[in-house]
């Protein structure tokens, strides 16, 4: 049951990336913009996956698993580096869009 959270870090994070990507294209299309909406949706993904992590690793302490937990370490953090990084970028970009066209 554990394992699911790794499965669930790593399908919201590809959401945090999808839903900014998804507000971009359909850009054209919308006549009102909830580009807001969708940025505080991302964001929330994004915390969402990092939190499935450190409970992983909170899991990892708690059964003593040192190994597993060093082998990870470095992956674990570079990832998270990765996945708040672009999904800040996307998040920026689409506000920046959107502030363009509203002005």
């Amino acid at each position: 049951m554990i394992s699911l959270l790794n499965i669930g870090s790593l399908i919201l994070g590809i959401i945090a990336w999808a839903i900014p990507i998804i507000s971009i294209i359909n850009k054209k299309r919308a006549k009102e913009s909830n580009w807001a909406v969708f940025s505080l949706t991302s964001i929330g993904a994004c915390g969402i996956s990092l939190f499935f992590q450190i409970l992983y690793n909170h899991h990892l302490v708690e059964i003593q698993d040192w190994s597993a937990l060093m082998d990870t370490s470095r992956a674990l953090t570079f990832a998270s580096i990765v996945l708040l990084a672009i999904t800040m970028i996307l998040n920026i970009l689409n506000f920046n869009i959107y502030r363009s066209t509203a002005i």
